[in-house]
């Protein structure tokens, strides 16, 4: 079985594990590159543009390097052979940035201590996140110490609450704002795919051959397809040389054995990887994600 790590992965975890590791070096010679690495509030002196980009690479201990790696090693190794790497990038660096553009109009209008420093690809991980629950929502995982599998949809909405409370009650020193401010980036970012599959990267190498009255293909987050703007006829089934229309039952019984057949296929990605399946369930997968 092929476990090779997608090249994007491989380069965002060897740039944030090295300069963490340059980071705790600096720091022993009482160099703290958070000065000018980590974000600041764009009012404060220390403020640089390059910021809102540099401030995704450094971190503040190792537990902190290690959590955000491991959901990026672990989500991201699906999302980008569901996308490509183009893809996955530019996704990475919208929800980074823009959880960079959240915290700070968080420290503009005071909900926030503008003198604070940001630092972390927390908010790019969220994103992530958000992605996977969006593209895979009825995928069970199991998240220590809960003793029983979650379905992504409902383990992402739980997120959603725990960084909202935590924001309002908790003094902890988390951005918990700039997760959530990555989640709203990236899911704005798939909703614009969405409605503009012409500007999605998936498609831009595409050509709708063999499409009419202007249909463009569907996205793959889950969203469902764009209405073409040719009128089509729903359920209907081709047999041969005869066309004919599935009753109700017909659809609920095909539909039901297409999504157990799904359920399948993704248990096999949780166990042993995408590499592991054939060509034709890696078209299921495909062609699955894009209604």
């Amino acid at each position: 079985m092929n476990t090779k790590i997608p090249n994007v992965i491989k380069y965002l975890l060897i740039a944030n594990i090295a300069m963490w590791i340059l980071t705790e070096l600096m720091w022993m010679k009482n160099v703290p590159l958070s000065a000018t690495l980590g974000l600041y509030y764009i009012g404060h002196p220390n403020f640089m543009p390059h910021q809102f980009v540099s401030y995704m690479f450094m971190h503040a201990n190792f537990m902190h390097i290690f959590f955000n790696m491991f959901a990026l090693w672990m989500f991201g190794n699906i999302m980008v052979r569901t996308w490509n790497e183009k893809k996955f990038l530019l996704f990475y660096f919208v929800c980074g940035i823009g959880a960079a553009v959240t915290q700070e109009v968080g420290q503009a209008i005071g909900i926030i201590d503008p003198a604070s420093c940001t630092i972390g690809a927390s908010g790019a991980v969220f994103g992530i996140l958000l992605a996977f629950g969006i593209t895979y929502p009825n995928e069970r995982l199991f998240i220590i110490p809960i003793p029983f599998p979650i379905k992504a949809k409902y383990l992402i909405f739980g997120y959603i609450i725990i960084e909202v409370l935590q924001f309002f009650g908790s003094k902890d020193g988390v951005a918990h704002l700039a997760h959530l401010g990555g989640m709203l980036f990236g899911y704005l970012l798939m909703l614009y795919w969405k409605k503009h599959p012409d500007k999605d990267i998936n498609n831009w190498t595409r050509t709708n051959m063999g499409q009419t009255g202007g249909q463009k293909r569907g996205n793959i987050f889950g969203f469902g397809q764009k209405k073409a703007q040719t009128e089509q006829k729903p359920f209907t089934v081709t047999y041969g040389d005869a066309a004919r229309r599935e009753s109700d039952y017909e659809y609920n019984e095909r539909k039901k054995r297409e999504a157990q057949e799904i359920d399948l296929i993704l248990d096999k990605i949780r166990k042993s990887g995408w590499d592991s399946l054939t060509p034709e369930e890696q078209k299921k997968i495909i062609d699955a994600s894009k209604r």
